[in-house]
């Protein structure tokens, strides 16, 4: 297939492009490359992937020197023209959105972007989809969006009306967007609500990237709820493991729906929302636990209270995926937790330690 893959200067959106590249699809990527975070890890991304920095110009492509089937462009889905020109270039079949602004935090302080980026930007994707007849749009959500839901494991058949912070908020109207243009314009939509992801590569705002660094620069890392925290940690492999498998299979309507009960997974619309999580919730200090073993240096903990916009607690269920598509998550926090440390020093040579004397690499912390 022909797949826009926005968003590919960032973490995820890197890895599925890296993904669907080496099974052979052709890849457009695009990304306005913003300074939300570090932008020399964006570009240090890219290059991963044949991207030289100095053949990118805003609206102009750049051929992958690794991928023959990979082309890069800076480009904002915001900017409604360009994307629509890109569209009418390249005639894709299907479109991953992954390019948002992400980050509950930074939506306490920055409303103004969530709106620009996650309600604008993505009406822009969905008119494009519309007018260009894509067979299928797969979008990210969030497990932000079930706020002050506290039925666990988190279900994508319950309703999540109670969003705590404008990043949940800017996720669920994306759902509900995405419904609307199903609904009116038979576009397969496929929203993806992903839980706590991390790995090489990561987002530097990301709590095992922020803990990490706070361990082996022998500082205090900071510990929210005191600790009494616990997170559907999982892995970018899994994570993009479930992408695909949604990818190559676009949202059909449910014969079955009742819309005197209606189920908010589905709809008489070629819609779905699913959960992508490993299914195993982890407590924050064992997840630290398993830093501390992995870069063989005990972490300094301060512990604060909960932040505003979080909660306690995230767990999802992924029957869905597993029973409609096979999907089964791999990696143990154990493992995804080495394999990013590894990354952490090979990239950031300064904090290189001594590995520890024994390396655990099944255990699965529950």
């Amino acid at each position: 297939m022909k797949i826009l893959i926005t968003g590919t200067a960032g973490f995820i959106g890197f890895h599925l492009a890296k993904r669907l590249l080496e099974r052979g699809d052709t890849v457009v990527g695009i990304d306005n490359i913003n300074d939300y975070y570090d932008v020399g890890l964006k570009y240090d991304r890219l290059k991963e992937t044949g991207i030289a920095a100095k053949a990118i110009r805003y609206g102009q492509s750049a051929t992958s020197t690794v991928y023959p089937n990979y082309t890069f462009i800076k480009l904002d889905i915001c900017d409604q023209k360009s994307l629509n020109a890109c569209f009418s270039t390249y005639k894709f079949d299907a479109v991953c959105n992954l390019a948002a602004q992400a980050g509950v935090r930074y939506s306490l302080t920055n409303p103004e972007v969530y709106i620009d980026t996650n309600i604008k930007g993505f009406l822009n994707v969905l008119e494009c989809c519309r007018n260009f007849k894509i067979k299928h749009l797969i979008y990210a959500s969030s497990s932000s969006v079930y706020g002050l839901n506290q039925n666990m494991p988190f279900d994508a058949h319950d309703s999540v009306n109670h969003p705590v912070s404008l990043y949940a908020a800017s996720k669920k109207s994306n759902e509900l967007m995405a419904h609307a243009y199903s609904s009116l314009f038979d576009l397969p939509t496929t929203g993806l609500r992903f839980f706590t992801v991390y790995g090489p590569w990561g987002r530097p705002d990301m709590a095992l990237y922020l803990f990490a660094k706070g361990i082996l620069e022998g500082k205090p890392i900071a510990v929210f709820n005191n600790g009494k925290m616990m997170r559907d940690f999982t892995y970018i492999d899994d994570i993009v493991e479930g992408i695909v498998r949604v990818v190559d299979c676009p949202a059909k309507a449910n014969p079955d729906w009742d819309a005197k009960n209606p189920d908010p997974a589905t709809s008489s619309a070629p819609y779905a929302i699913f959960n992508i999580g490993r299914g195993e919730p982890v407590c924050l200090l064992d997840f630290i636990n398993e830093i501390e073993l992995h870069t063989g240096v005990k972490a300094t903990k301060v512990l604060v209270p909960m932040q505003d916009g979080d909660v306690a607690s995230t767990s999802a269920n992924i029957n869905d995926l597993q029973n409609k598509l096979n999907y089964q998550p791999k990696i143990s926090v154990d493992t995804g937790v080495y394999n990013f440390v590894k990354w952490f020093n090979n990239y950031y040579t300064p904090f290189v330690h001594p590995a520890p004397k024994s390396i655990h690499v099944t255990t699965v912390l529950s």
